[in-house]
């Protein structure tokens, strides 16, 4: 996802995506554990959206409050 993206959606939605995010992230650690895993550049790219949409989380929490 894009920064873009993430900067269009609400900080109750980026919560959400990050969520469901780590959970992706949950099961692709398992999957690389068993040996299961084929698309091993979704681990790192999962790992970056989540920061993406921290980032924008706190930025948008950061613009509220000024």
């Amino acid at each position: 996802m894009k920064a873009s993206d993430a900067r269009a959606m609400t900080v109750d939605q980026l919560d959400d995506e990050v969520l469901k995010l780590k959970k992706e992230q949950f099961n692709l650690r398992f999957q690389r554990a068993t040996g299961q895993l084929e698309n091993t550049a979704r681990v790192r790219q999962v790992r970056r959206d989540i920061a993406r949409m921290k980032t924008v989380a706190k930025q948008k929490r950061g613009a509220a409050k000024a």
